[in-house]
């Protein structure tokens, strides 16, 4: 929406009459922070996501410095997005803060960061020995520039958005990349799990250990960051997925380097790398709705089990999960992506939110998700450590368990780990669906922040 000259003064005065309001009671340094937005549009969802994440650069920052924010707060209006924020520290040392935040690159110039005394006088650059700002094109003064309109208001709205999107894309792929090694490192650290490598053994497993979980999450990194950007390519939904390919077979290659060998996160390299571009694929405010980036994997990998099975023979069949499909019709983790992870949406999550609304820690809420997820799917891994009939035991077994006891307990947990152990049973596919469940989980935090 357009705003006229009329309005942009009225904004003008009411922030200065806030200013000195806020001054007065507070008697501390403010910072005032806007953004350098040419033309009569002065937001819009691009411009406000720029606006927030100039005001997560500057929260960031001011804590680093050991700056305490004593207020803020923001009006967002056709006028534009403001926030001012009264901070425990010196005119000059706040000015620091706020001109290392402008100066950090392009998307540094969209962010007009004032700083004010207590006594309202406006603090200038020049006194810190730096000179003034660039111009957002050319990099030469911009109060040259703007004197002497070097440069069309169209021009610098074209620039404007392509700093925008540039800078948007790449903090949604870093954020989506954390938050999914995040995801993979609680589950590894979530314990005890039966039969499952985490913080006190190995479960069932010789050739792993903790230590290699993280190693091998930590490789994965640049692997998720570009699921998100191949999302935001804007292919059809199964294009996405195809290109999602090539990269995954990589990153397999690189949890092996990391690992010395070991497949650590076969499963989660496939599982996370979806729903990565899934997230890719959806605007930033939908990543905080588990329904609808799920439905965004399923609409990815429609058709993926027939296609992926068509044709198949006991001859041909090469692999257990091959093997399973002709002799159960089990279709394991595709089929799971295809019907947009059922068991995450379904009993996962829904058990997660739920132990922890109970009151038990994160740890404990992940265990009882574990365990929910184990008894109502079908684990290839399980099937191919225990057979199909110990798979289905072990899964009638969780069920009566939880039916007795929603939230296990330790001693419960380690009894089952024994358990496992003993027979050699791993339920490594619902360890991969519980990193969903808590990267999800992660997402719907950060929205509500």
């Amino acid at each position: 929406m357009e705003v006229t000259l009329w309005e942009m003064l009225e904004a003008r005065e009411r922030r200065a009459a806030r200013q000195q309001t806020l001054l007065r009671d507070f008697g501390r340094t403010m910072i005032c922070f806007t953004m350098n937005i040419a033309g009569p549009v002065k937001d819009s969802p691009q411009i406000r996501r720029g606006y927030e994440l100039g005001k997560r650069l500057l929260f960031g920052q001011l804590a680093a410095a050991g700056m305490a924010v004593l207020h803020w707060e923001e009006t967002q209006e056709k006028t534009g997005n403001e926030a001012m924020f009264l901070v425990d520290g010196s005119p000059l040392a706040v000015k620091a803060v706020t001109v290392g935040i402008e100066d950090q690159g392009a998307t540094g110039r969209l962010f007009d960061m004032d700083v004010l005394g207590p006594d309202g006088r406006k603090v200038d650059r020049q006194e810190l020995g730096l000179s003034g700002r660039k111009c957002l094109i050319c990099g030469g003064p911009a109060q040259a520039c703007a004197r002497s309109r070097t440069h069309t208001v169209s021009e610098l709205q074209e620039k404007t958005g392509r700093i925008l999107t540039e800078a948007l894309n790449a903090l949604d792929s870093a954020d989506a990349a954390r938050l999914a090694v995040q995801a993979l490192l609680y589950e590894v650290a979530t314990t005890p799990k039966p039969g499952l490598v985490d913080r006190e053994n190995s479960g069932s497993h010789r050739d792993m250990d903790f230590f290699t979980f993280q190693a091998s999450a930590a490789g994965l990194y640049p692997y998720f960051a570009r699921c998100v950007e191949i999302g935001r390519e804007g292919m059809p939904a199964g294009e996405t997925f195809r290109h999602l390919r090539l990269p995954g077979k990589l990153a397999e290659g690189e949890m092996l380097r990391a690992t010395g060998g070991v497949n650590t996160h076969k499963g989660a390299i496939f599982s996370l790398g979806i729903l990565c571009g899934a997230l890719g694929r959806l605007e930033r405010e939908k990543w905080g709705d588990p329904d609808a980036v799920l439905a965004e994997c399923a609409a990815m990998t429609q058709g993926l089990v027939r296609r992926d099975y068509e044709g198949l023979t006991p001859e041909t069949a090469k692999t257990a999960g091959q093997r399973l499909y002709l002799q159960y019709g089990v279709t394991g983790v595709r089929g799971q992506a295809e019907g947009g992870f059922p068991a995450v949406r379904n009993v996962g999550l829904p058990k997660l939110e739920a132990a922890l609304a109970a009151g038990n820690s994160v740890n404990e809420a992940g265990c009882a998700a574990l365990l929910a997820m184990l008894g109502s799917t079908v684990d290839t891994n399980m099937i191919h450590r225990g057979g199909f009939e110990g798979q289905h035991q072990a899964a009638e077994e969780v069920r009566k368990l939880l039916e007795s006891e929603p939230f296990p307990g330790y001693d419960t947990l380690k009894a089952l780990d024994a358990r496992f152990i003993r027979e050699n049973l791993s339920p490594g596919g619902t360890a991969d669906l519980l990193a969903m469940v808590y990267l999800l989980h992660f997402l719907k935090e950060e929205a509500h922040e």
